[in-house]
């Protein structure tokens, strides 16, 4: 009989069904997992479940049983990937169960912040209308998404759904090549140019050494026309102190956030001192959070783990 333990079942919402998994276990489920008690709850454990506690060297090598993580999410940041491998632990993630939510987030964001919809709505209640005596008033900005240029970072399953919702409102639409690199790929624009032509930038790679602080100061002041910054990847891939800045300065014209650098964010960060301006939104990571993703997610995820004792592991990572 394997031994699943779960870390951090309150990351899926209470109404998720989570089916249990077709062979004999015994299934130990945490609501949440403190760092510092995670080599406790899987020392003894053949599959492990997390989606954002994190499974690092030192706890992996008190893990003597440990067969298989099953990362309840797309991003595996949260293992230490190369300790897994060492210790010949199979990985699997969570693939192409958010195509339809986090687009559909991205654009919510963008499409509040492009026709100012909360500084609007915050002026009707604040009595604007009636004082203006007509049937309109003036007082947010109001721009088309239409005929604008997206600037698309990562070019993955979501970056791609992106882009075709992008070009459907008549968009135009430029994929990103890597930073610092002069070669592009067929279909790309280089990074750079990218940061000069877009009216709204949009981030959908993963959070690795290569793509950590992809937006800073630097890639702010490229950005020649002032555009929007969405972020619905994940907080590490901006600098924050820098959005701050470029917010202050005027290097863009609003962001639209899903994600901070350490979730959630303390009370005195940059994303929590910039949350309440007109031009910023920020919402708790839950652009992958429709009921419908999340359930997907859930299957997904015990199916990983019964093809993994079946001998026909999907979804490896690494």
């Amino acid at each position: 009989m394997l031994k699943i333990v779960f870390l951090d079942r309150d990351t899926l919402s209470p109404e998720t069904v989570l089916r249990a998994p077709a062979f004999p276990h015994e299934l130990i489920v945490h609501d949440r997992t403190a760092p510092d008690e995670v080599a406790e709850r899987i020392a003894d454990a053949d599959i492990v479940i997390s989606n954002k506690a994190p499974l690092r060297r030192e706890s992996l090598g008190r893990a003597s049983r440990l067969k298989m993580i099953a990362v309840a999410a797309t991003g595996t940041d949260i293992v230490d990937l190369a300790a897994a491998c060492e210790q010949g632990i199979t990985v699997s993630n969570i693939r192409n169960y958010a195509k339809h939510t986090v687009p559909e987030h991205t654009f919510a964001l963008m499409l509040a912040l492009r026709r100012s919809i909360l500084p609007y709505r915050q002026s009707v209640l604040d009595g604007r209308w009636q004082q203006a005596a007509q049937f309109c008033f003036f007082d947010h900005p109001i721009a088309d998404l239409g005929g604008s240029t997206l600037g698309i970072i990562g070019n993955g399953t979501l970056g791609k759904a992106v882009g075709r919702i992008a070009e459907a409102f008549g968009m135009t639409v430029l994929v990103a090549g890597r930073r610092g690199s002069n070669e592009v790929k067929p279909g790309q624009t280089p990074f750079d140019e990218v940061m000069r032509r877009a009216d709204v930038i949009t981030l959908h790679c993963p959070l690795n050494a290569e793509t950590r602080g992809i937006i800073g100061t630097r890639e702010f002041a490229l950005m020649e026309r002032k555009p929007i910054l969405i972020n619905t990847g994940r907080g590490g891939l901006v600098d924050e102190e820098a959005l701050e800045q470029a917010l202050d300065d005027g290097p863009i014209a609003a962001a639209g956030f899903d994600v901070t650098d350490g979730e959630p964010p303390a009370a005195d960060s940059p994303m929590m001192r910039i949350a309440a301006r007109p031009n910023v939104i920020l919402t708790p990571h839950v652009a992958w959070a429709s009921r419908e993703a999340i359930q997907a997610l859930a299957d997904q995820l015990i199916e990983n783990i019964e093809l993994f004792v079946a001998g026909t592991p999907r979804n490896v990572v690494g």
